[in-house]
């Protein structure tokens, strides 16, 4: 119970303390006009009030990931609070602020326009496929779990409602890409960012009232997971890491932040939407960790109940009918709310690639009809079977902690180009990178199986994949600090002075 209350005042105190210092050196500019000021359009480029900005951002980032995420984690024990509180201050937040302050700078240009001009066209390029397949396979995801959840709630034996509600889907997604942003998505993603946080709380205050925040284990170092000896992706690093990226840093906000970044009234709006966001994301990561705790055995006597099932049964439990309605919107609003902006996203990426001006209907349905073809092909690919649709999640989880190591790299060579201090970034980045690397090289869905075909040993398999993270990551130090020194004797561009 210490460890999550403690962990709460430290995630406000990292948004108080830590954000002022993420935007001091970001080096905020209030008197430069921002994008949507600059480049109205009535369609992307937006004014809106900061606070429904904080609502609709949080909406984007959030899905069912700090949800979901934050109950597989919570197998691992109390050690899930501690990557949330610090990966949320330290890593997740700074991406975001820093991500969405550069596309703020640079007239709300994607994740991988950003990528490209500090860090070359190699990675232009790559970050432009790269980007789109992430946010695709995001809107499949999106497509399908939440009419998975519906279909088991009301119609359970039925394919054709399955398919109704998936079409449904589809269509609402083709219009909130297409729409402008504050017809659909900045009229209800308020009152649905609001419903998220009124959810947590009334956990929260149950918690208390029923005594079960006692159940909440303190921290310790150790691993709570029951299969930690029989299991290599029962480590706690790096697939903690990798289990709780929303909540704690998740790539996919890369993707979103430039979305609210061309609809900011001011510079000075930026740490009150990106790194509270991801603050208020992480808050909520902590409650469904500690309700996971608290009202369900991590030790190990139902691990298997599903993430759906223990949103429904302690919101009900908790809350009665009141907690039934959220939980749909839990497991049913959240995932459907991320995945329209992400191939709203996705049209915005290639728009800008192609320097394809967005802001005649036609134009945005030339790139939104081929994005929404791939994406039901993908989705009929993913209802073929469960082995089908897990492997399109996998490779969702890993790009996605991917992207935002990516985006941290970034934003540090931004910061050092400038001569500020880019330890700030720098740090989460390499560490993230022995993240990423490690789980791709041990993780039975990446390489893990081939390496342990070749060193005979799981054991011998997880060492080598935390060995090779550690050289890569050094390497990548060594390199950033020629290439730094280089960026420095250059001319600054005009959209950063």
């Amino acid at each position: 119970m210490i460890s999550f209350i403690i962990g709460i005042v430290a995630l406000i105190l990292g948004y108080i303390i830590y954000g002022k210092l993420a935007e001091k050196i970001f080096g905020i500019k209030p008197e430069k006009p921002t994008p949507a000021k600059r480049l109205s359009d009535g369609v992307d480029f937006v004014e809106m009030d900061w606070k429904k900005s904080l609502l609709i951002q949080l909406l984007n980032i959030a899905g069912t990931g700090p949800i979901f995420g934050a109950i597989a984690g919570a197998l691992f024990g109390p050690a899930a609070f501690a990557w949330i509180v610090f990966g949320c201050i330290f890593a997740g937040a700074v991406h975001d602020y820093m991500v969405g302050m550069l596309s703020l700078r640079n007239d709300g240009a994607s994740i991988s326009e950003i990528v490209g001009k500090y860090l070359g066209k190699a990675p232009l390029y790559i970050m432009r496929v790269f980007s789109v397949v992430l946010l695709i396979f995001v809107g499949v995801v999106f497509v399908t779990t939440p009419a998975q959840v519906l279909r088991t709630m009301f119609a359970p034996d039925s394919t054709t409602f399955y398919y109704v509600v998936i079409a449904a889907i589809i269509l609402y997604y083709i219009l909130a890409t297409i729409l402008p942003i504050d017809k659909i998505i900045g009229t209800i993603y308020p009152v649905f960012g609001a419903c998220l946080l009124i959810m947590a709380v009334g956990l929260t205050i149950m918690m208390f009232v029923t005594g079960e925040i006692s159940n909440i284990p303190e921290f310790a170092f150790m691993n709570f997971r029951p299969d930690k000896g029989t299991n290599i992706m029962a480590h706690l690093f790096p697939f903690l890491f990798i289990t709780i990226a929303c909540g704690a840093i998740s790539g996919f906000h890369a993707t979103q932040s430039p979305l609210i970044a061309r609809c900011l009234k001011n510079e000075a709006e930026g740490r009150k939407v990106f790194y509270l966001a991801m603050i208020l994301e992480g808050i909520i990561a902590m409650i469904w960790a500690a309700v996971t705790m608290a009202h369900f055995n991590v030790t190990g006597v139902e691990t298997a109940v599903a993430a759906p099932v223990i949103v429904t049964r302690s919101s009900t439990e908790y809350m009665g009918w009141i907690g039934g309605i959220l939980a749909v919107f839990g497991v049913v609003a959240c995932p459907i709310t991320s995945g329209d902006t992400a191939f709203r996203s996705a049209r915005l990426t290639i728009a800008d690639a192609a320097k394809f001006d967005q802001k005649s209907i036609k134009n945005r349905f030339v790139i939104a009809i081929p994005l929404f073809i791939v994406g039901v092909l993908l989705v009929l690919f993913s209802l073929q079977s469960a082995q089908n649709f897990n492997i399109i999640w996998r490779y969702f989880a890993w790009s996605n902690q991917t992207l935002a190591t990516i985006g941290l790299w970034t934003a540090s060579a931004y910061l050092a180009k400038l001569s500020k201090q880019y330890w700030i970034t720098l740090l989460p980045a390499a560490f993230m990178t022995v993240v990423v690397t490690s789980y791709f090289f041990t993780a039975n869905e990446c390489l893990g199986p081939l390496v342990t075909a070749a060193t005979g040993s799981s054991t011998l398999t997880y060492t080598v994949g935390i060995i090779i993270g550690l050289l890569l990551s050094i390497v990548l130090l060594f390199l950033f600090i020629p290439f730094i020194a280089v960026r420095q004797k250059g001319v600054l561009l005009k959209s950063e002075g």
